[in-house]
C-alpha cells in the first residue's frame, strides 16, 4: 500500500487513489512519479483516476476490477457511480484455484471470562430471554420482561430481553423453516442463562414441534408456556416460570476461558470509501489473529461478496468447501434474478455518498474483514456453527437480518464496521468500529472503537493490540454502545408468501 498524507493507492496495480481529505479542483497529486491534476472537486473517501481510461476499460482498485468506464475518462477525474459501471451480471462457472496461505501468527494463550454452559458452549453475557414462537405474543413477552426486570433489579444477571418478531404463523415452506431455525438458535444461544419460550398455541410454529428442533436441551434452563392453555392469568403464570429461571441464572459465575472459545461475526454497514482501508482491514487482522488462536470468525452478507467471491473460493481448504461456496454465491444470485432484480444493484445511497460506486468496489472492501485465513466451513442460513476457524454464512447484506444471522449461528459478538454510522444492535453485543475519526467523535454514543486512527498516524500493529484488548474487555462484560442504549432487536429473513 502506497500511503501519503492525504491519499492512498491501495495496490500497485490500481488505476485510482482514494482521497483522505476533501480535494479541490486544480490540486496536484503526485503518484508513481507523475503529477495528476484534479479536474474537479473530490470528497474524502472518493476515488481519483490516475491514468487515462477508455470507455469499456476496467478501473482497478484493491488490485481488482471494480467495474468499467462508461465513457472515455482522463487522469484527474472523480470516479463515481456516474462514470463507472459494474461488470456483474448473472451466475458464473468457477474454477477452484486453491491458495494455501498459512497464518504466521503466534498463539498468545490469551483468555477471557465467560459463562460455561452445560453443553460446553461459552457465553459472554448471562441474560434471561423470552422468545416468542409467534409475533402474536410479542406484547405479553415484553410485559413479562419489564416485570421481571423491575422485580429483580437484574441482581446477578446482565439483562432481561424479549426478542420481538413478526413471524411464526402465516408462513410457508422455506420462510417457515427459516423462522423456526433462527428462533431455535436464539433459544440455544450461550449468552442466555435461561429462556422462556412463549407460544400462543394455534400458530403454524407449533410449540411441540418447535421443541423437537431444540434436540437434547437443558430442560432446567429452558421452559415453555402456551398462553392459550393457561386457565386464568397467563402473565402471572409466565412470571412464576421466570422467577424459577431467574433464580437459577443469577447464581452463574464467570470463569477463565481460552480465547479459542470466542466466536465473532464480521459485519459492515453504512460503509464508505475508507471502510476497505481502515476498519475492514483492522477487523481482518483480528479475524486472522483469532483464527490463529484456535477461535472462530464468520463472514456473511453474500451479495456483498459478488465481485470478490473468487478470492474466498480459492481460500477454501477443500474442493467440497469450494463447491459449497460456489453454491452459496450462485444461489443468492439466482434469488436476485428470480425477482427480476439485477445482481449488481447493491451500493446504497449512503455508500455512494461515502465513495463506494459499484458492488465490486463494495465487495472488495467488505471481504477485507475476513483477513487471509483459509475457509474452514460454509453455513446455510439458520445453521449453527460446527467448525472452528473462518466460516462463510448465507445471509443478505441487510444489517438487521445479517447481524441476527451471525448471532444465530453462535457468535457471541458482532464486529460491525461503519463509515456512515448506525446505532443498531442485534441480540448479542454489536461492537461498532468507525472507519474515520470524525464519525467516532460525532457519534461517540454509537461507536465503540475508532479504526480511523490508521490514517491519523497509528500503525496497524499498535492499533490491533488495542483492538484485541477492547474485544476481550467486551467479552469480559464491558457493555457496547448498543447495549448501553438498549438498541437490541432481531430480524428474520423472508422471501416468500405470507398467508
Amino acid at each position: 500500500m502506497e500511503k501519503q498524507a492525504s491519499f492512498i493507492k491501495i495496490n500497485p496495480a490500481d488505476s485510482v487513489v482514494v482521497c483522505l481529505r476533501n480535494y479541490q479542483k486544480g490540486e496536484i497529486i503526485e503518484v508513481d512519479g507523475k503529477n495528476v491534476v484534479l479536474s474537479e472537486d473530490v470528497p474524502v473517501g472518493h476515488k481519483v483516476l490516475i491514468k487515462d481510461t477508455a470507455a469499456g476499460e476496467n478501473i482497478i482498485k484493491y488490485g481488482y476490477p471494480i467495474g468499467h468506464a462508461m465513457t472515455d475518462l482522463k487522469a484527474g477525474q472523480w470516479v463515481n457511480e456516474n462514470n463507472l459501471k459494474t461488470n456483474l451480471s448473472g451466475t458464473l462457472e468457477y474454477e477452484y484455484k486453491p491458495v494455501n496461505e498459512e497464518l504466521d501468527i503466534a498463539n498468545e494463550n490469551l483468555t477471557f471470562n465467560g459463562y460455561v454452559r452445560k453443553n460446553g458452549e461459552v457465553g459472554i453475557r448471562n441474560e434471561v430471554w423470552i422468545v416468542p414462537t409467534v409475533g402474536c405474543v410479542n406484547g405479553i413477552a415484553e410485559r413479562l420482561a419489564q416485570m421481571l426486570e423491575k422485580e429483580t433489579a437484574l441482581e446477578g444477571i446482565d439483562a432481561v430481553h424479549a426478542w420481538h418478531h413478526n413471524y411464526g404463523c402465516s408462513q410457508l415452506s422455506e420462510d417457515h423453516e427459516n423462522t423456526r431455525k433462527v428462533l431455535r438458535d436464539i433459544v440455544l444461544h450461550p449468552n442466555a442463562g435461561a429462556v422462556l419460550v412463549l407460544s400462543l398455541g394455534c400458530e403454524n410454529n407449533q410449540p411441540d414441534e418447535f421443541e423437537k428442533l431444540l434436540g437434547d436441551y437443558d430442560k432446567e434452563r429452558i421452559k415453555f408456556l402456551v398462553v392459550q392453555k393457561v386457565k386464568g392469568d397467563e402473565v402471572e403464570e409466565g412470571m412464576n416460570i421466570l422467577r424459577g429461571l431467574y433464580n437459577i441464572a443469577k447464581n452463574d459465575k464467570r470463569t477463565v476461558c481460552p480465547l479459542n472459545e470466542l466466536r465473532v461475526g464480521l459485519k459492515c454497514g453504512g460503509s464508505d470509501g475508507l471502510s476497505g482501508i481502515t476498519a475492514n482491514p483492522l477487523v481482518g487482522e483480528f479475524s486472522d489473529f483469532l483464527v490463529a488462536q484456535g477461535g472462530t470468525s464468520i463472514l456473511t452478507e453474500v451479495p456483498e461478496m459478488f465481485g470478490a467471491e473468487t478470492i474466498l473460493m480459492n481460500r477454501c481448504k477443500t474442493p467440497q468447501l469450494f463447491d459449497e461456496t460456489v453454491k452459496l454465491v450462485n444461489d443468492f444470485k439466482e434469488y436476485f434474478l428470480s425477482h427480476g432484480e439485477p445482481v449488481g444493484e447493491n451500493p446504497s445511497p449512503g455508500n455512494k455518498a461515502g465513495g463506494i460506486s459499484t458492488l465490486e468496489d463494495k465487495a472488495l472492501g467488505c471481504t477485507q474483514k475476513c483477513g487471509r485465513a483459509p475457509v474452514s466451513g460454509v453455513l446455510a442460513y439458520g445453521d449453527r456453527l460446527q467448525t472452528k476457524g473462518l466460516n462463510l454464512l448465507s445471509a443478505p447484506g441487510n444489517d438487521l437480518v445479517a447481524s441476527t444471522a451471525l448471532a444465530s449461528a453462535g457468535c457471541q459478538i458482532v464486529l460491525f464496521t461503519t463509515g456512515r454510522g448506525t446505532p443498531f444492535g442485534t441480540f448479542i453485543p454489536t461492537m461498532k468500529v468507525s472507519t474515520n475519526s470524525n464519525l467516532y467523535k460525532n457519534k461517540a454514543n454509537w461507536i465503540d472503537f475508532n479504526a480511523g486512527e490508521l490514517v491519523d498516524g497509528t500503525d496497524m500493529k499498535t492499533l490491533l493490540k488495542k483492538f484485541i484488548n477492547k474485544i476481550i474487555a467486551v467479552a469480559n462484560g464491558e457493555q457496547t454502545c448498543n447495549e448501553k442504549n438498549g438498541y437490541r432487536e432481531i430480524s428474520i429473513f423472508k422471501n416468500g408468501v405470507t398467508l
